[in-house]
């Protein structure tokens, strides 16, 4: 097969990487917390989910981007950049036709068995998944760094926490609001506390009412929900993403005058692209929410 053509002629240069790395003058750690080495500043990049694609640009190596997968739609320059499938099926054999020298990673949103062949042949990548706000700018500086770029990158990294601690400071001591943040809606699907958009809810002031649920993304019943009566409940909107896409609905809830959030009528939707990205413009999203749930305070009988 030419994939595998293609994979074995990569695999032959590993040598040549490894004694490269043996001299490597960058070193970085990475969101899954191992070493990423390189013997000079990344010259040819591809980003394997839309956010890696936005980070890349934001710590000013938008230059060096020579692939990315589907929905990398930001900044408008990342359209141009040619496809090498989307987060979940990667097409291999186009990766390692761009010759990458550094690919960056969504942790919990490729396939890993592909991941892991990338890995065999010696490329060095990258895993992204911030989990906490100020993550984001840790991976800023970091890919900074890797790409050669560290002033960009430290310039976005700071005007990325300004705008987060401002938020911080504006929404400390507002009171709680109770919320269930809805993922999808056939199968009913949240996050739970350890995602990186219930860091945003606290921040606002919020409290997920499934934070303490084990997996990442839960699935959940309409009745848990029913149950735990939240005060709004949340999703996401059509942002940059094609206009047809499938999005949640929160149409159903009406079925339930008497829950909290229905009954004040505090059903909001955040723009998708804003809040699921873990990129700086996680900062305008949690603007958004952090409007919404004043909304839900405002809705508070007198």
């Amino acid at each position: 097969m030419r994939a595998l053509a293609s994979l074995a002629l990569l695999a032959a240069g590993t040598a040549v990487c490894g004694a490269q790395q043996a001299h490597a003058s960058i070193s970085v750690a990475d969101d899954a917390g191992e070493r990423v080495t390189l013997s000079k500043p990344a010259q040819r990049v591809v980003a394997l989910s839309p956010h890696a694609v936005e980070l890349a640009y934001a710590a000013g190596g938008g230059a060096r981007l020579v692939g990315a997968v589907s929905y990398s739609d930001y900044p408008s320059a990342a359209k141009a950049l040619p496809r090498v499938g989307d987060n979940n099926a990667l097409d291999l054999e186009r990766i390692v036709a761009l010759r990458p020298d550094l690919v960056i990673v969504w942790r919990h949103g490729n396939d890993e068995r592909q991941l892991d062949r990338l890995r065999a042949l010696g490329i060095a990548l990258y895993h992204s998944e911030p989990r906490k706000l100020d993550d984001v700018a840790t991976d800023l500086i970091a890919l900074g760094r890797l790409l050669g770029t560290e002033p960009q990158a430290q310039a976005a990294a700071a005007d990325y926490r300004g705008k987060i601690a401002a938020l911080r400071a504006r929404y400390a001591g507002r009171a709680p609001v109770s919320l269930f943040y809805q993922v999808w809606d056939d199968p009913l699907m949240t996050l739970n506390g350890t995602h990186i958009v219930s860091d945003i809810i606290t921040l606002c002031g919020g409290r997920n009412v499934f934070a303490n649920l084990t997996p990442l993304v839960p699935t959940v019943s309409t009745e848990s929900v029913v149950a735990a009566n939240p005060e709004a409940i949340v999703t996401t909107s059509v942002g940059a993403t094609p206009a047809d896409a499938p999005l949640p609905s929160l149409a159903a809830w009406h079925a339930w005058p008497r829950m909290m959030a229905v009954a004040r009528g505090n059903l909001f939707a955040v723009d998708g692209d804003l809040i699921n990205r873990p990129g700086p413009r996680l900062a305008q999203g949690a603007e958004q929410l952090c409007r919404d749930l004043d909304i839900a305070r405002e809705h508070r009988p007198k």
